[in-house]
């Protein structure tokens, strides 16, 4: 009898287990996977139609890829002084939608909410120092077509290792869907090796 208890109490507890844990999973609609060379995660959204996926990108990455594309020393140092995430978007819809991420917040430990720089501010600020150019950075707002999909650079002015939760939105219709990605992360200042 006492073999048979246990087998029971396990099979109970394990099922109490699951049923604390399906509310949990149900709402883990986000993967995060980690660069294995890097020790980096990315985060990726997942059985949504408005797919986003997100990758922290190194202060020195950032300051090579605008560096190689010839913006003065200053401009390489300001935008690399910015949290900056490699950005992908993608409609997996079967109807058109649209994002506007200067309505996504980066919502800090301290409850501070933290906009994105959209990249019409720093193209702006670019032009009045004489510079064309408007490469890398993710449009703020699009609407894409069944299938469609874009990716760019999107930044916001935390220090590295910064952890946040990002809410952010899409419209489908005349709806708007709203998200929070908790735990997130500002790619640190270096990597330790």
């Amino acid at each position: 009898m006492e073999l048979h208890d246990n087998l029971f109490m396990r099979r109970l507890l394990t099922s109490l287990v699951m049923i604390a844990l399906l509310p949990a999973c149900s709402r883990n609609d986000v993967e995060v996977t980690v660069n294995p060379a890097s020790g980096l995660p990315t985060w990726k959204t997942r059985d949504q139609v408005f797919s986003l996926e997100l990758v922290p990108l190194l202060p020195d990455f950032v300051r090579a890829v605008f560096g190689a594309k010839g913006l003065p020393k200053e401009v390489v140092e300001t935008i690399s002084a910015y949290c900056v995430f490699g950005t992908i978007i993608r409609n997996q819809a079967d109807e058109p939608l649209s994002y506007d991420m200067r309505t996504w917040r980066y919502v800090t430990a301290d409850g501070v909410e933290h906009l994105a720089r959209p990249k019409s501010t720093w193209v702006e600020e670019w032009r009045e120092q004489g510079i064309a150019f408007r490469w890398t950075l993710l449009y703020e707002a699009q609407t894409y077509a069944v299938g469609d999909w874009g990716q760019g650079f999107t930044t916001v002015k935390l220090p590295p290792g910064t952890r946040f939760d990002l809410h952010y939105s899409w419209q489908q219709g005349d709806r708007t869907h709203e998200r929070i990605i908790r735990d997130m992360a500002c790619a640190p200042a270096t990597l330790d090796n």
